[in-house]
């Protein structure tokens, strides 16, 4: 199994818009787990807001393996979720391990 963690930073200084946005990525991503195949689970997360500098929504996902992964990867919902995030934050980072 594989774990998939991307973090991001929102562009927006507006909150109510950050919170939008955050949002925005969650309902995107989470409608994921029952379109594509492969895929064990998928929870999105803001961050509590308690620390100054901290990354601001996280994405933890599951994969059954590398090739489910790279599967979900090029997926058409997977890349219609993306280019709304992509609209949305100024960075993210990404680490895959396995499980």
């Amino acid at each position: 199994m594989i774990r998939h963690i991307v973090l991001f930073k929102l562009a927006a200084d507006d909150e109510t818009q950050r919170r939008d946005d955050a949002h925005g990525i969650a309902e995107r991503l989470e409608a994921l787990e029952t379109q594509i195949a492969g895929i064990q689970s998928i929870r999105v997360d803001r961050d509590l807001g308690l620390v100054a500098g901290h990354w601001d929504v996280a994405l933890v996902s599951e994969h059954d393996d590398n090739a489910a992964l790279e599967a979900y990867q090029v997926h058409p919902a997977h890349k219609e979720a993306f280019a709304y995030i992509s609209s949305v934050i100024s960075d993210r980072a990404v680490v895959d391990y396995s499980l």
